[in-house]
C-alpha cells in the first residue's frame, strides 16, 4: 500500500510539473512574442526616421546639386587615401562645437589675400603643397571627410612649417595685416600651437626680435606681455568637455596686436616694439599620441576701413565673409564684417546697400551664376537678423563674370569669392 501511494503521489507531482512548465512555456512565449512586437516597432521607426533624414539631406542638398561641377566642391578621396590614415570621430572623440552667437565679434579680415591654403586638392599622407618644412613631421590627413594639416610630431624649436610665398626672403609681412587659421584640440589632451611671427628656413630673420604666440584649448598667451582665458572656461590648457575645433584670428596695425578666439577677443596690445617678419607654425612637443591638426590659413594684408571706402568709392569689397564649402550658408566667422555692416547701416539710416556675390571662374557658369545668387540672398537675410530693415537692402549674383585676380593659384580664387557692398 505504501509502494502505490508513493507511486500515486509521484505521478501527481510529475503531472503538476508538466502543467507548470506548460504555464511557463505559454508565459515565456508571450513575453518572447511582446518582444518581437517591440523590436519589430523600433526597426519601422528606424526606418521611418531613416526616410525623414534621407528626405532632409535631399533638401539641404539642394544647393550643392545645382552647384555640381563648381570648384569650391567639397575634396574627393584620393586613391593614396585609401593607403593612408584616415582619422574620425570613433579615435578622436566628439566635436560638437559649443553654442556661440558671434554677435559682438568685430574681428575684420584684410581684403588682400597674400596666403592662402584651405587644403584644397591636397593628397592624404603628402607634406602639404604650400608649405615648407622647419622640422618634425607634419603631413596632411582626412579628418572626417576634411582635408587638415596633421601636426605628427615635432622636435626642439625652431621647428613646424613656414608658407611658400613669392618674394619670400626677408620681411613678407606688411605693416598692417591679418592671419586666421583653425586649430584642434582633444578632450582632455593637453595640447598648444605655437605661432612665430618671423620666417624659420630665413636666415636673415631672427627668432629673438619677434614674438611667439601660444594656443590652447581655452587660452591665448603673447610672449611675457598677455595671457587671457576665453570666458567661462575652467582650464586654460585642456579641453575637458569635448573635442573641438577654436578659430584663430590676429590682426595687426603697425604697431597694436589683436588676439581673438572664435567670438572674443582676448588679447589686445597697443604697443608692440618687436620687429613681426614672416609666419612660423608649430606645435608644443607634438607626438603620436595627441591629434593636432590646423586648417583654413589665410594672410591678408590690412586696408582701408569700410566705412572710408563707402565715402571715397560708394562701395566696398571683403572677403571676409565666407560660407561653407560649395553651399550658402554663412561661416561664423563672418559674422565680424556682418556686424560692422549692420552697424554702419544703423549709423547712417538712409544708406541703402545692393549686395552682390561674386565666385571664381570654375565650374559651370550656370552653377555660379546660382551659387553667387544665394549667398548674396544669404547675407542679405542675416543682415535683416541683425535689425536692418529689408527695403534698404537689395541682392543679385554675377557668378564668374566679374574677377578681380587671375584663377590660377589658391589666393586669387579666394580673392574672387567676395561679397561687395555698392551704396545705393
Amino acid at each position: 500500500m505504501k509502494t502505490m501511494n508513493r507511486c500515486i503521489t509521484c505521478i501527481m507531482l510529475l503531472t503538476l510539473s508538466v502543467s507548470t512548465q506548460g504555464q511557463l512555456l505559454d508565459k515565456i512565449s508571450k513575453k518572447a512574442q511582446k518582444k518581437v512586437e517591440r523590436e519589430t516597432e523600433r526597426r519601422t521607426e528606424k526606418r521611418i526616421n531613416k526616410g525623414i533624414n534621407n528626405v532632409l539631406d535631399k533638401a539641404e542638398e539642394g544647393i550643392d546639386e545645382t552647384v555640381k561641377g563648381n570648384s569650391e566642391a567639397d575634396s574627393k578621396t584620393s586613391p593614396n587615401e585609401k593607403q593612408s590614415k584616415n582619422l574620425n570621430k570613433d579615435q578622436i572623440g566628439s566635436q560638437d562645437q559649443s553654442v556661440i552667437t558671434w554677435n559682438n565679434y568685430d574681428f575684420i579680415p584684410g581684403t588682400e589675400i597674400i596666403f592662402e591654403d584651405n587644403q584644397e586638392n591636397e593628397q592624404n599622407g603628402e607634406f602639404p603643397s604650400k608649405w615648407d618644412l622647419v622640422t618634425g613631421t607634419i603631413e596632411n590627413a582626412n579628418l572626417n571627410g576634411e582635408n587638415v594639416i596633421y601636426i605628427r610630431e615635432t622636435g626642439n624649436f625652431p621647428s613646424g612649417i613656414v608658407p611658400m610665398l613669392r618674394n619670400s626672403s626677408g620681411d613678407y609681412l606688411p605693416e598692417e595685416f591679418t592671419l586666421e587659421f583653425d586649430c584642434f584640440f582633444e578632450k582632455d589632451k593637453y595640447a598648444s600651437y605655437y605661432l612665430f611671427f618671423y620666417d624659420a628656413k630665413d636666415k636673415t630673420q631672427k627668432r629673438q626680435n619677434t614674438i611667439r604666440v601660444v594656443l590652447h584649448a581655452n587660452q591665448i598667451s603673447v610672449g611675457s606681455i598677455a595671457e587671457k582665458q576665453y570666458p567661462n572656461t575652467k582650464f586654460g590648457n585642456v579641453s575637458k568637455d569635448k573635442s573641438l575645433w577654436r578659430h584663430i584670428s590676429i590682426s595687426f596695425n603697425k604697431r597694436a596686436l589683436k588676439a581673438y578666439m572664435d567670438d572674443v577677443r582676448l588679447i589686445n596690445i597697443p604697443n608692440i616694439t618687436e620687429n613681426l617678419t614672416g609666419i612660423t607654425l608649430s606645435a608644443n612637443h607634438a607626438t603620436e599620441d595627441k591629434k593636432q591638426f590646423i586648417k583654413n590659413i589665410r594672410l591678408a594684408k590690412g586696408a582701408v576701413p569700410l566705412y572710408d571706402k563707402i565715402l571715397t568709392d560708394g562701395k566696398f569689397v571683403t572677403t571676409g565673409i565666407k560660407f561653407d564649402v560649395n553651399k550658402a550658408t554663412l561661416k561664423p566667422e563672418s559674422m565680424g564684417t556682418l556686424n560692422y555692416v549692420a552697424k554702419m547701416l544703423q549709423d547712417n539710416p538712409n544708406w541703402k546697400f545692393s549686395i552682390e556675390g561674386h565666385t571664381d571662374s570654375d565650374g559651370a557658369d550656370t552653377a555660379n551664376q546660382a551659387l553667387s545668387e544665394k549667398r548674396s540672398q544669404s547675407v542679405r537675410s542675416e543682415l535683416i537678423n541683425l535689425g536692418i530693415d529689408e527695403s534698404r537692402l537689395s541682392c543679385k549674383g554675377w557668378g564668374e563674370s566679374k574677377p578681380m585676380a587671375g584663377n590660377d593659384t589658391t589666393e586669387g580664387k579666394a580673392q574672387n569669392r567676395r561679397v561687395e557692398f555698392i551704396k545705393l
